[in-house]
């Protein structure tokens, strides 16, 4: 009996000091700043959502149209800086001194594309040519046909990917090159702003990306969630609603908060069964929907539609504002997928040691594009097709209604089976949602920890919390029931900032990479 209370007593000790050594380790600042923020702002677009909407549109409007041009410069720039990387003396620089990569191509590919905005991808897959079918620039340039399904791929192309792409390779060179212990934005611009990192200048970076990274989340929350509550009423007759779309919020972050308790393996074993889901979706929808000629046909001329006019549509603006195309859709892009780049990358640069910088940009673009585009293709263009070979007026519902759920089942009562077609979505997309979230609570926790060797995964407590605040933000928002517009203006804001951010990292990357080679050629 006395050996059994001595073996609780030592237990409970080292219970006791692993908490306070775990506390000694946090960054507090970067941890409960956060939380405030984002419950202060769940509260105010639940109390005030009308108000909060036309603070949100103002902010949109200075940034997004008066300060457009700069989202276009740093997308069309930061795309031609990686292939420079690729191709220079840098491409070269391997991530680490392993002999071969931690992870085989496949496996590497996957965890890239579904770490990454997997689940949104499917939504706006489904739906995004409904919003440009609208659009009188689209039909001033020759109509849905050729433009719809155009505009989706460029969107979601080169320049949507070059954001991750770059922040991946100074990240990995970062951690497996230099072996630096702290998994930071702050600390990837060390080589620019030195010991200033480690003051104010720092907290202010790694909090400005958090709140970035927690907006970019609560707008993919808020967006396609929805879809998933309006396909399972229609599938099980439960009313849909915000209720609904509560609990499959609040189930989706049981799923990702019990798989990223398991760490890096689980969730590459994830990753592994969100694409075998995700081409059984577009097999489904491209054997299934008998449009697969039309369908290949159409993403083929797309993808020459694109590479044809791809300066083009990267560089106009609209000056006149004739229609505000670029504005509403092209800035929005660019801006959602800078908000998302402050934690993807980290996972990306995290999971690419072994590789060089070049085959990390290249294999990166392969894999993201890839996937990227054959979801928009497969299951884009048959949803274009129910509405230019059979008439069903998908794009008239949604400039009627503006409910982009009720459009997509539309699109998939024309399939067969359509309730099995309906819960292989949902679950692709819970799926999806999970793994991404996996990658982003695993590297967000990071942010909480005053230093982490690249090789430890922060502590499960920490992965919980941070799980948590991930799903607050958007319930919130939904609740508040924000428009398209609202939710796009938040990523807009969020991402101006971030944008002076990235061009730091990147010149630092140059900076110490530069010095990196000359250490390396002095030491021969």
């Amino acid at each position: 009996m006395n050996s059994l209370k001595k073996y609780k007593i030592i237990e409970w000790r080292i219970i006791v000091k692993e908490e306070m050594k775990l506390k000694k380790q946090i960054d507090w600042v970067a941890t409960v700043v956060p939380f405030v923020g984002v419950a202060i702002l769940c509260v105010l677009f639940m109390l005030f959502p009308t108000g909060s909407a036309n603070v949100l549109a103002e902010i949109r409007g200075f940034l997004g149209d008066d300060c457009g041009i700069y989202y276009a410069i740093l997308g069309l720039g930061i795309f031609l800086c990686t292939l420079y990387i690729a191709f220079s003396k840098f491409g070269n620089i391997k991530l680490g001194n392993t002999e071969k990569p931690e992870y085989s191509s496949f496996t590497w590919g996957t965890m890239i594309f579904t770490s990454t905005m997997a689940a949104d991808i499917l939504f706006y897959s489904l739906c995004e040519w409904t919003m440009y079918a609208n659009e009188s620039h689209i039909e001033d340039m020759g109509g849905i046909q050729k433009w719809a399904s155009t505009y989706p791929l460029f969107h979601w192309g080169p320049i949507a990917w070059c954001f991750y792409i770059v922040l991946a390779v100074a990240f990995g060179f970062m951690l497996h090159v230099r072996g630096r212990n702290k998994q930071k934005f702050s600390e990837a611009c060390r080589p620019i702003l030195k010991d200033k990192v480690d003051g104010v200048w720092g907290k202010v970076i790694d909090l400005i990306a958090i709140f970035a990274l927690i907006a970019g989340t609560a707008t993919t929350f808020s967006l396609a969630t929805p879809l998933l509550s309006t396909a399972i009423s229609k599938v099980f007759g439960v009313a849909s609603g915000t209720g609904l779309t509560i609990i499959i919020l609040l189930i989706i972050a049981l799923v990702y908060t019990f798989t990223v308790l398991f760490g890096m393996k689980g969730i590459s074993k994830l990753a592994s069964y969100c694409t075998y889901l995700f081409f059984a979706l577009l097999l489904y929808v491209l054997i299934g929907g008998g449009e697969a000629r039309y369908i290949l046909e159409t993403g083929f001329s797309a993808l020459g539609n694109m590479t044809q006019n791809f300066i083009g549509m990267s560089t106009w603006m609209d000056p006149l504002r004739e229609n505000s195309f670029p504005q509403n859709w092209t800035i929005y892009y660019w801006a959602y997928w800078m908000v998302w780049c402050v934690a993807t990358p980290f996972f990306i640069g995290k999971i690419s040691k072994g590789r060089t910088i070049k085959n990390t940009i290249i294999g990166g673009y392969g894999w993201g594009l890839a996937g990227t585009f054959t979801s928009f293709i497969i299951l884009g263009n048959y949803g274009l097709a129910q509405q230019v070979k059979h008439g069903v007026d998908v794009s008239g519902y949604v400039a009627e209604t503006g409910d982009y759920s009720q459009a997509i089942m539309k699109i998939f009562d024309t399939l067969p089976l359509t309730s099995v077609g309906l819960i292989l979505l949902v679950i692709t997309m819970i799926a999806f949602y999970s793994t991404t979230f996996d990658a982003l609570t695993m590297v967000v926790s990071s942010y909480s920890y005053k230093k982490l060797d690249v090789d430890a995964e922060p502590d499960k407590r920490i992965r919980i919390f941070w799980a948590i605040i991930f799903i607050v933000l958007p319930i919130g928002l939904i609740f508040a029931e924000n428009s398209m517009y609202s939710l796009q203006s938040v990523s807009i804001i969020a991402a101006f900032p971030i944008g002076i951010i990235v061009l730091l990292i990147v010149s630092s990357f140059f900076k110490d990479a530069k010095k990196y080679l000359e250490e390396k050629e002095k030491s021969k």
